[in-house]
């Protein structure tokens, strides 16, 4: 099918296609103070049918998300007025938008500097430069696993009780704060628990990143986990050499 190409209004920093002839799927909010990653960005997302929005500063992109909250949020971590951190931290502070997916784009790409993004609740991170394929393909990936999932009752799993459509996560009847991804992590391995799964096998089945995910990501997220969990840390056991599953006794 042919596409003849993008239509931007400049006003409101909406890109969007003329044309086309499948329809957008999802909206997506671009928070970056660089012009030509904002350009991008929005080009090769708008190319895949996404409605593309875009803001400069990090109080503009929160106030936005708070007005709206878009399918997806791609948030910068340097930026002007309010750091992405900030930006995160208030995001997940909020019940409407603490579940909103969030993947961070930045030029900080150390081991700690991801970290701290996913300890305040970042779903995935990308480091500049990147590929924009790549970006596309962890979009999507986001997008699918987030899209459409069906509520399901408050299961009881040994000492913990996962209540997917609040993310609320109960241990020994005390609440555990987890960042999205954290949740969905926990979820699987305790719902399966006994099975041991590859960092690979993690990335794909609660990240559905497959090869454009790194396994450095699982392990970042496990010591996460683990430290919340406190004294039932030990419930999230390392196989060395193999991965990683949950061991909850019976009883």
């Amino acid at each position: 099918m042919m596409e003849t190409g993008l239509d931007r209004n400049a006003s409101s920093g909406v890109f969007s296609r003329h044309k086309v002839h499948k329809t957008a799927r999802s909206t997506i909010l671009v928070v970056d103070d660089e012009p030509e990653i904002c350009e991008l960005v929005s080009y090769n997302l708008a190319r895949e049918g996404y409605r593309v929005l875009t803001e400069r500063d990090g109080e503009s992109g929160l106030e936005r998300v708070f007005k709206s909250p878009p399918d997806l949020l791609i948030l910068d971590l340097l930026l002007p007025k309010l750091s992405g951190l900030e930006v995160l931290q208030a995001l997940r502070a909020e019940p409407r938008t603490k579940s909103l997916p969030v993947l961070v784009l930045s030029a900080r790409g150390t081991e700690m500097d991801k970290l701290v993004g996913f300890e305040r609740g970042a779903d995935d991170y990308l480091t500049k430069p990147f590929s924009p394929k790549e970006l596309v393909a962890r979009v999507g990936a986001i997008l699918r696993r987030t899209r459409g999932e069906e509520p399901t009752p408050a299961a009881q799993v040994g000492p913990f009780q996962l209540d997917r459509e609040r993310h609320q996560v109960l241990l020994h009847g005390r609440e555990i704060r987890l960042t999205p991804t954290e949740f969905r992590l926990l979820e699987y391995l305790v719902q399966r628990q006994g099975r041991v799964f590859s960092r690979e096998q993690l990335l794909d089945k609660v990240w559905g990143l497959g090869y454009f995910g790194e396994t450095r990501t699982v392990d970042v997220h496990i010591r996460r986990l683990r430290s919340k969990l406190g004294k039932d840390a030990k419930l999230i056991r390392t196989v060395t050499g193999v991965g990683y599953s949950a061991e909850i006794p019976k009883g």
